[in-house]
């Protein structure tokens, strides 16, 4: 039995050759991709320019799957967290935020959506609530693709602008799961969504972020697009690292460096270094010359972020005395830092935590478990 696609994990080209094989006209395939990028259809029957026997040929072969909106929460300073429940039942976030200067390089942001990339995570960070769960698996292209397409078909129902009005104008691919461990199914759903058939996202306002991957980031470098990296550091000495870290161990910072002097050879690109900040392990200013070091030797900006705590989890925020100090010894250091008075406080902000609470309020009883991970 052939298996069941959902149309938005095909390209373009890969549509046309399908409405071809079916002898439609050429020009279905617009009107198709319009339906599903520009009006968000859900459903095969909405669309009315399309003869019905296409709209069959269409529904007997390809899924249309949409994301359910489960948990929506929503902080006074406008960011909003959802929830999405996906077509197995497998739940995963999403996070709208707000405007704000500078974000990741960009004169200003008006709307970035963190996006997902996998159920849970494998790589378990110390201090982040994704990986509590355990990994699951990849999400497939659509589903990355979903997410954008599903938040701005809740903009639209909520707020009922004219069908010509967007939210989302950039992308961070830093949400739930490792971006780089799901590279294939990453680069299909980012192309999608930065073509202009498609999301109409520019490449230079979407940025991968990525725990350190190196075959990815090596990888990475020998693509077209001119993506941004982010690269989740949070310590500048393996050590450190290593001790928030575990994927630092297999990847310690004289191969990552490596990778990204060989990201920058090919690409030209100002890198970014996110440093969560976490009271009594990163936030000392003995932290600062190995960093500012780390970030003139690889032209990158550094992005301070005030830890959100994590139920569960021993780490602190630290005060924001100790990190202004922070930033300002980086900046007389010359190096190129902000910090981000951090989005979504008032709400289950760290990345997988409104998931997991969800997860432990619909099963009690159940306690976190590692399923096994992928090979990175």
């Amino acid at each position: 039995m052939l298996q069941m696609q959902d149309i938005r994990s095909l390209t373009r080209d890969e549509l046309h050759a399908q409405l071809i094989a079916w002898g439609e006209p050429a020009y279905r395939v617009d009107q198709i991709l319009n339906w599903l990028y520009r009006h968000h259809a859900t459903d095969w029957s909405v669309m009315t320019n399309l003869p019905r026997a296409l709209r069959d040929k269409l529904g007997s072969r390809f899924t249309l799957n949409r994301l359910e909106l489960v948990r929506l929460q929503g902080a006074a300073d406008e960011t909003r967290k959802f929830l999405w429940r996906l077509p197995d039942g497998a739940l995963i976030e999403s996070v709208l935020i707000p405007a704000n200067p500078a974000l990741y390089g960009e004169p200003a942001d008006r709307h970035t959506l963190c996006v997902s990339t996998q159920v849970g995570c494998a790589y378990g960070c110390r201090f982040c609530a994704s990986g509590l769960g355990g990994w699951k698996r990849n999400l497939e292209p659509f589903e990355i693709v979903e997410q954008v397409i599903a938040v701005e078909r809740w903009h639209r129902e909520s707020a009922g602008p004219t069908p010509t009005d967007r939210l989302v104008d950039n992308l961070v691919i830093m949400g739930m799961g490792e971006p780089l461990a799901n590279y294939d199914n990453l680069m299909r759903a980012l192309r999608i969504l930065n073509a202009p058939w498609g999301g109409r996202i520019g490449a230079r306002r979407i940025t991968i972020s990525t725990s350190g991957l190196v075959p990815g980031i090596r990888k990475l470098a020998e693509e077209p697009e001119q993506f941004r990296l982010a690269i989740s550091l949070h310590g500048a000495t393996d050590t450190v690292r290593s001790r928030l870290m575990p994927v630092n161990r297999k990847y310690p910072l004289a191969e990552l460096v490596a990778a990204l002097q060989y990201y920058q050879e090919r690409k030209g690109r100002m890198l970014t270094f996110e440093y969560i900040l976490i009271a009594g392990v990163n936030d000392g200013l003995e932290q600062v010359p190995p960093l500012a070091a780390l970030a003139r030797r690889l032209h990158a900006k550094v992005n301070l972020i005030p830890y959100n705590p994590v139920d569960g989890l021993p780490w602190r925020r630290p005060d924001p005395a100790t990190c202004d100090a922070f930033l300002n010894a980086l900046k007389r250091a010359g190096v190129t830092a902000t910090l981000r008075r951090e989005k979504g406080t008032d709400i289950d902000a760290a990345c997988g935590q409104l998931r997991l609470r969800t997860l432990q309020e619909l099963d009690p009883g159940s306690q976190p478990a590692n399923a096994t991970p992928p090979r990175p």
